[in-house]
């Protein structure tokens, strides 16, 4: 059986990097993986999504971007 792989890709500081990816770990973790990883002289957290079903993988991804989103404008508050 094929599978359906996405990826969401965001670059910055390693900081806010390590902040987002605590935001999302709790989050349904065998759902995806999660990691920072450096590249050239930036950070991006990189986060890969692997399911049977195109449906489920959407849905994970919405369920990450919401919390990414709600992570980044509780960090851009407190900045």
């Amino acid at each position: 059986m094929s599978s359906v792989e996405t990826e969401i890709i965001w670059a910055g500081s390693r900081s806010r990097a390590e902040a987002l990816m605590a935001a999302v770990s709790p989050d349904d973790p065998g759902t995806f993986e999660a990691d920072i990883v450096e590249v050239g002289g930036s950070v991006e957290l990189r986060i890969r999504v692997v399911g049977e079903e195109l449906k489920t993988v959407r849905s994970t991804i919405d369920d990450l971007l919401a919390c990414l989103a709600a992570a980044e404008s509780s960090l851009d508050v407190s900045d």
